[in-house]
């Protein structure tokens, strides 16, 4: 690109139209939406990535894990067959809703001055800050989460709930009076998409104990009842909604170039490529943490997230 030269934003794309949320600001890019990849001709999917490529220089899909297996094969068929590492593919450990909130999230980041490996990677790290559950009316099904013997005994008696949070940290609880999920300890929005469970608890109960600064609502994503192991669910998502606020987390982090590829990441691990940083047997010296000898990224240790007005413990961006 020439000096001057207007940057081309880098495309955020995701597997389904369900998975492309509403603009959450006035600078929040569009999803380019990969429809029904896995039943399509495969010319067709192909032609459709190398479109993008040519055209945004860089593509992130953000794909659930609850996504058919045919989904996922296509996706990489594709990149091979292209024989690019300008496809990134992201499928991080999160509920359908909690993608979708990722995907809008690096969609607001696409406008900014962020280089395609940074913004790849700030995926990884805003994963982290992202609070997201279910209230259930069978936990017999749910594999994401532990589940007890008691609680499995409890989802056969007739008009059980449970409030479950997937991630950040794994939580389950009966809904009654006194039922509570630890949420987020900075100021989030709360976003909640209603299937065939009435959401009162989540709107009346969870929603002011997480002291949510705002909160909307959508349709329930197509894989949800798949990822939760049943259709009798209210998804909801804590996010950090602000482009100031996700900008400076982002730009706070240590930037460093691939090895491999050459692009600026931030972490420890390339999106686009999926290489690491190389070990170097250096005798346990500078740094290395203790005597294991594993090599400490000096963007992991401890800091201030001043965009969110408290001290934190940066963790790992690999998640």
């Amino acid at each position: 690109m020439e000096d001057g030269e207007p940057r081309v934003p880098t495309a955020i794309a995701v597997t389904s139209a369900d998975m492309a949320l509403p603009p959450q600001d006035e600078r929040t890019l569009p999803a380019a939406v990969l429809q029904d990849v896995g039943r399509r001709p495969l010319e067709q999917v192909l032609a459709e990535l190398q479109t993008l490529v040519d055209q945004y220089g860089h593509v992130i899909v953000v794909c659930s894990r609850a996504v058919p297996a045919s989904v996922e094969r296509r996706l990489h068929t594709v990149r091979a067959l292209l024989e690019t590492d300008r496809i990134a593919l992201f499928r991080p450990p999160l509920p359908p809703l909690g993608i979708a909130v990722l995907a809008r999230q690096l969609r607001q980041l696409a406008s900014c001055d962020l280089s395609p490996g940074v913004l790849a990677s700030a995926g990884r790290l805003l994963t982290h800050y992202i609070h997201a559950g279910a209230l259930l009316g069978s936990v017999a099904r749910l594999d994401h989460v532990p589940v007890g013997l008691k609680a499995h005994a409890r989802s056969w008696v007739p008009g059980s709930q449970f409030g479950v949070v997937a991630h950040p940290v794994p939580q389950l609880v009966r809904v009654g009076p006194e039922a509570a999920l630890e949420g987020p300890e900075f100021g989030t929005w709360l976003l909640v998409a209603k299937g065939q469970l009435p959401s009162d608890w989540v709107t009346g109960t969870l929603a002011p104990s997480w002291r949510v600064q705002g909160l909307r609502e959508m349709a329930l994503p197509a894989e949800s009842p798949a990822w939760w192991g049943t259709g009798r669910l209210t998804e909801f998502c804590a996010y950090l909604p602000d482009l100031s606020v996700l900008y400076q987390l982002v730009t706070s982090v240590r930037q460093s170039t691939c090895h491999w590829c050459g692009i600026d990441v931030i972490g420890d691990r390339c999106v686009f490529c999926s290489a690491t940083p190389p070990v170097y047997d250096d005798g346990g010296g500078s740094g290395r943490d203790g005597a294991l000898g594993h090599r400490r990224d000096p963007a992991l240790g401890p800091r201030r997230d001043a965009a969110l007005g408290r001290h934190r413990e940066r963790r790992a961006l690999t998640g």
